[in-house]
């Protein structure tokens, strides 16, 4: 099934001690060995200290306040977007405004709808490295549309209203499709608060593709009703990123907030400091 601009489609389907947030990864049965890392135990003389976090749809910036704690905790200087979703142009310049903001370089992280967002916005000289947390990232001239319709994601369809405004105020329905890992009630609590995205944000195409010239890490949600794991794969791969994989839902940030802040963590000591990023061709597509 294609997604066309009046339809989206969606994918079915304090400081903490570093033994802690070890065994917190183990008990999570991490198969990447994020948790278990000795990078965040033995710091590295470089580390990127701005962190700013961009939120996808139907949340708010403070999805991101477990995480934003947690790095705040570690030591970093972290940012929250405030995306108004009512359109692409308009995230990447409420990106850039807190951007222009920074001191010294940043880590540009995007959750869901705002994996776009970061591609474009991550253009900005002071990002020096990108980090996508179960998003989309379209390439050069295309986009989010055209990825999806590309990869054939499994779908299902949210219409606009006569607004041109895409809504997943169903507390039933949010819980299932973004956070069935959490309870009910958390669910219910963010539907009520969401905020909407213009359906048009879909069909407007990138300008360039930050992830072409600079370093990505990806994590990939495994029991994701929302973006497909198979889908979230073929991405990561396509941008030659560092690739992790947590079995959480669509909101891994709030779901298990430690893991996607070591993930964090693991990118901003790993961005190469003395050397040009290359990024890997890309890969086939993998089909479910």
């Amino acid at each position: 099934m294609k997604l066309s601009p009046d339809l989206l489609l969606l994918g079915q389907a304090p400081r903490l001690a570093w033994a802690w947030l070890i065994r917190i990864g183990a008990l999570l049965g991490l198969s990447t060995g994020l948790a278990s890392s000795p990078a965040s135990a033995d710091a590295p003389a470089q580390r990127i200290e701005n962190i700013v976090l961009v939120h996808g749809a139907f949340v708010d910036g403070s999805s991101w306040s477990p995480v934003l704690e947690q790095l705040i905790e570690m030591g970093y200087h972290v940012t929250a977007v405030q995306n108004p979703l009512t359109s692409l142009s308009d995230d990447v310049s409420a990106t850039e405004r807190v951007l222009q903001r920074q001191k010294g370089d940043v880590l540009l992280v995007g959750h869901s709808w705002a994996g776009t967002v970061i591609t474009q916005a991550g253009n900005a000289t002071n990002v020096k490295g990108l980090v996508y947390v179960s998003a989309l990232a379209p390439d050069s001239g295309e986009s989010t549309i055209d990825l999806l319709n590309h990869l054939n994601a499994p779908a299902m369809a949210l219409a606009p209203d006569r607004e041109g405004l895409l809504w997943l105020d169903s507390p039933t329905l949010f819980h299932s499709v973004m956070a069935a890992d959490l309870p009910i009630a958390a669910a219910r609590s963010l539907a009520a608060r969401q905020q909407p995205i213009a359906a048009n944000s879909f069909s407007t195409p990138i300008e360039h593709a930050a992830w072409r010239d600079k370093p990505s890490w990806y994590l990939q949600t495994l029991n994701d009703q929302a973006l497909a794991p198979w889908v979230q794969q073929a991405i990561a791969q396509r941008l030659g990123a560092t690739l992790h994989s947590v079995p959480s839902s669509h909101l891994s940030l709030l779901s298990q907030p430690e893991v996607v802040a070591r993930l964090i963590d693991e990118a901003a000591r790993g961005v190469p400091h003395d050397k040009d990023h290359r990024p890997a061709k890309t890969m086939p597509i993998p089909q479910p």
